[in-house]
């Protein structure tokens, strides 16, 4: 059976601990692909991994990173525990040539989100690096690259936000601003329709303020997860709207129009 494959926006890391409308679809969503899909190993493309070349992580146990700062004791003291799979990093290796890397392990783009979808831990995961000195189109490339592992029991997920300008948060904000909804739903038709010339050049304001992204990372993963698409895939979007005005939490699952 050929895996999903999925995109999450993943908001705030205090997903990891809170009862909401977006962990809850989180949850009822890993449960879904337990039962139907059964993956063997999941490979997340995290926002908050880049590098100048593409890598792969390599520890048998990776190690949780808590790469964020000023949020509550109870979310540094949540582990995910989970183990690595090296045969599938030799996999990945022969499909792109991405090279193992120990230095690293599983950040909060990672373990936020897979600790609410799959919460037992007992589901091999990796890590692959963003090339920050890669074109989106290029990102997209490489997941084409990563396109047979889904018929190998790999669950491959970019864990990112479609919209994302920390500088124009509002804490407190339940709605977002009229700009960031625009290009979220730009993007959302784009996504649908599969048109590539925008996604590889989204409709960037040129003031700051207005920007959906300053910098790439949080927009990259959806780049490699669509790379990783077939264009027969059903398309469904979920959790389709905003925190803090300009934090989006929209999210995909691409799946065999059978499954």
């Amino acid at each position: 059976m050929t895996m999903p494959v999925l995109f999450i926006g993943h908001g705030t890391p205090l997903n990891a601990i809170e009862d909401n409308e977006y962990t809850r679809y989180w949850e009822r969503l890993g449960k879904e692909i337990e039962e139907r899909h059964n993956p063997r190993a999941i490979l997340v493309i995290s926002a908050h991994w880049e590098s100048e070349a593409h890598f792969v992580t390599g520890e048998e146990k990776p190690r949780q990173i808590y790469d964020m700062y000023g949020f509550p004791r109870e979310l540094y003291e949540l582990r995910y525990d989970t183990v690595t799979d090296p045969l599938l990093a030799g996999r990945i290796y022969e499909l792109t040539g991405a090279r193992t890397d120990t230095s690293w392990g599983i950040d909060h783009g990672s373990w936020s989100v897979l600790c609410r979808l799959f919460p037992e831990g007992d589901i091999p995961v990796l890590q692959l690096s963003i090339n920050r000195l890669a074109t989106f189109e290029a990102m997209f490339a490489f997941g084409e690259l990563l396109q047979p592992l889904r018929d190998e029991g790999v669950l491959i997920m970019g864990s990112g936000n479609v919209v994302h300008n920390l500088g124009t948060l509002q804490w407190g904000e339940t709605r977002g601003y009229d700009h960031c909804i625009r290009f979220d739903q730009t993007i959302r038709d784009a996504v649908i329709e599969r048109n590539l010339p925008l996604l590889f050049h989204p409709p960037l304001e040129k003031d700051r303020r207005l920007r959906s992204f300053i910098t790439r990372e949080h927009y990259a993963p959806l780049l490699y997860a669509l790379g990783a698409t077939r264009p027969g895939d059903r398309v469904t979007v979920f959790n389709e709207s905003f925190v803090m005005g300009s934090l989006s939490m929209t999210s995909y699952l691409f799946s065999e129009p059978s499954a």
